[in-house]
């Protein structure tokens, strides 16, 4: 058996599900644990399910035997003599692809495993876009999208996701900041112009009154801003249905733009040069994105 381990927010549960994907089309027997990757997040939680996304579920004791968890005293006892004899194993610290995830049995994957290389057989990409779409219309079917919706697909739209809230704490700067700064905001824009002259840009973001002042004086931008019940599905959705993508360095913007392009060559995904601070990344970069 094969058990992942569930975390993140809706991007990276998505790349765990694409990689639970692959592995069964491979022939193994796999679970999530969708447990243990939230008990120290409570930002997060299991969320594909609003995508009608269902997936088998390890058991506890199942976890724990993979995991040599047990807290029975005899447990611990064997731990302090001959240590922990876990079946962990840990994506590969340059975050990119390792061929031994797909290779292996009988372990405990503990990661964030993004790259589409982990899901790249056709079939399986056909039924992850059908999976997460199923139930697209639902969302965007509400009186409250609709009109956005209706205008995306009548122009030629451009989303453009920028990320700050969370990505502006110290930690988190470190990381992913001082990436997708003004500069690339505008090397981008104009790249999609020069291109597309009548374009008319979209901007998603978790910080959408910063966007509305930064760029209240540009032409052809419109502000998405879903309130309520599961806005950011509702807005994930509409950034997928843009025919042209200015990303982030964001799993939730990869994915919006992997279900909206990565089949139709005639698009322009644009990514910045370098996805974090701290790790190389080559690999979450798709055939379909153009870097600069």
């Amino acid at each position: 058996m094969i058990i992942i381990k569930m975390q993140g927010g809706l991007g990276n549960q998505l790349f765990l599900y694409g990689l639970y994907k692959e592995l069964l089309y491979l022939g193994r027997e796999v679970k999530m644990d969708n447990i243990s990757g939230f008990e120290d997040d409570p930002q997060r939680s299991p969320s594909l399910y609003k995508l009608g996304i269902s997936y088998d579920i390890a058991e506890d004791g199942e976890i724990r035997t993979m995991r040599d968890s047990y807290m029975d005293p005899l447990s611990r006892i064997r731990r302090k003599i001959t240590g922990r004899k876990n079946k962990d194993y840990y994506e590969a610290l340059d975050g990119n692809f390792d061929e031994h995830v797909l290779k292996a049995d009988d372990i405990y994957l503990n990661g964030y495993f993004q790259s589409d290389d982990y899901f790249k057989d056709d079939e399986v990409r056909q039924e992850l876009i059908a999976d997460i779409c199923k139930n697209k219309d639902l969302y965007l079917g509400n009186q409250d999208v609709t009109g956005i919706r209706k205008a995306i697909r009548s122009s030629n739209s451009v989303s453009m996701h920028i990320r700050r809230g969370d990505y502006l704490t110290p930690v988190s700067r470190k990381t992913y900041g001082g990436i997708c700064t003004d500069d690339y905001y505008a090397k981008a824009m104009e790249l999609v112009r020069s291109s597309y002259p009548d374009t008319q840009f979209y901007i998603f973001s978790n910080d959408i009154d910063w966007c509305r002042a930064k760029y209240k004086d540009t032409d052809n931008i419109s502000f998405v801003n879903i309130s309520g019940d599961d806005s950011d599905i509702k807005e994930f959705f509409l950034m997928s249905e843009c025919r042209h993508h200015i990303l982030a360095n964001s799993s939730f913007s990869w994915w919006a733009a992997f279900l909206g392009s990565a089949d139709d060559r005639d698009r322009l995904n644009i990514v910045p040069s370098k996805w974090t601070n701290t790790r190389q990344m080559k690999d979450i970069y798709a055939s379909w994105m153009t870097r600069i």
